[in-house]
């Protein structure tokens, strides 16, 4: 692979459990780096087809490449070939490249074999790890609330535990106190790391955070001991969902829509704990513009993270589900809220739908140094 351009391209990883924020942050990122004038490619992940995240970084303009069927590090072929499509397309100074929620060892699988590989082509960033302050809080025993099992938080603290900088991100969920105490807390336990707290949504810590991972080189360190059965038993304890859902029939609000679902499918999930449940809703006769919805937890309110002005008349909903659940009672969750849309004359019809857990992990590189 050629570098696409006279000096090395820039491979940034925003790394984290589902629901940490990731693609939020990888728009903002995008965002500032475009406003410095360079150009920037982004590479989505997932085990399965049609993304939210995908859908939703392309309404906002950006080139972005989605790679499916598995984590960047059984798919790392696929990775560098959605970098080589994203040069010949616009040359990017930066890729952002955002991998699965429930992936880790990405520093022995993906970055490491980048740079012995393709060195010449790419400087490698550190390797950002975003947590979400409430689900960390949580499985440090900072706070009672629903929790993964073992073998879940397992993947959760390897991911952690890779860091080279741990991001608290939505820092504006908690008061100074609780803030510094997690701080505090992944300090003490992940002391390889630089621990920042950051707020998209205020932009409290961003341009710090930012600067990290623009200009910094990931430095080599030993990469940590996985246990790859305990990691593939913990994958395989998430159910995972995507669909594709059409509506139509007369105007209705793009947010009550988004709401109903999202409530109905959380209320028909009670008991299993909702890693993520996102949405995202584009008209029919749109110009790009979406509507999007996210729930980060089983006990919390999805909250609507973009909305459309007028109402719709018709249009196509994405949605992604990742719970520790069945993937078979997952599919009647969401079957069964979707056809709860079918009311005062609208439509609502599952185009697309797969459900499953993910297979065990089997990485194609795996360099235990740099």
């Amino acid at each position: 692979m050629s570098a696409p351009s006279s000096k090395r391209a820039r491979y940034i990883m925003l790394g984290g459990f589902l629901g940490a924020g990731k693609t939020t942050a990888v728009a903002a990122l995008a965002q500032h780096l475009g406003a410095a004038g360079l150009r920037v490619g982004l590479i989505t992940n997932d085990q399965g087809s049609e993304l939210v995240d995908t859908a939703m970084l392309r309404s906002k303009g950006f080139m972005t490449e989605e790679i499916t069927g598995g984590c960047f590090c059984c798919r790392f072929n696929t990775l560098t070939d959605a970098a080589r499509k994203l040069t010949d397309a616009t040359r990017p100074d930066v890729f952002i490249a955002e991998p699965v929620g429930s992936c880790t060892d990405l520093v022995a699988t993906v970055t490491y074999p980048l740079r012995r590989i393709y060195g010449d082509s790419f400087s490698i960033a550190p390797l950002s790890v975003l947590v979400d302050p409430v689900r960390a809080e949580r499985v440090l025993g900072l706070a009672e609330g629903g929790r993964f099992s073992d073998k879940v938080t397992y993947i959760y603290r390897k991911q952690l535990e890779e860091a080279d900088v741990l991001v608290i991100t939505k820092s504006e969920l908690l008061d100074p106190a609780r803030l510094e105490r997690l701080r505090v807390a992944l300090v003490r336990e992940y002391p390889n790391a630089d621990v920042s707290a950051v707020s998209v949504r205020t932009g409290a810590g961003v341009a710090e955070w930012f600067a990290k991972i623009t200009s910094g080189e990931q430095q080599p360190r030993t990469t940590m001991e996985v246990d790859y059965e305990l990691y593939a038993e913990g994958e395989a304890l998430l159910g995972w969902l995507n669909a594709t859902v059409q509506l139509s029939g007369g105007m209705f609000d793009s947010e009550t829509v988004l709401k109903s679902l999202a409530g109905g499918i959380q209320r028909r999930l009670f008991g299993a704990e909702i890693a993520h449940l996102k949405m995202t809703l584009s008209p029919d006769n749109g110009l790009g513009d979406v509507a999007a919805i996210n729930l980060v937890r089983s006990d919390f309110v999805p909250e609507l993270s973009l909305r459309l002005e007028e109402p719709v008349a018709s249009g196509q909903l994405i949605l992604n589900c990742r719970a520790e659940a069945a993937p078979e009672l997952i599919r009647d969750a969401v079957t069964a809220a979707v056809a709860a849309l079918n009311c005062d004359g609208r439509r609502a019809e599952i185009e697309h739908l797969e459900f499953f857990r993910p297979g065990k992990p089997r990485p194609t590189h795996r360099d235990s140094v740099a």
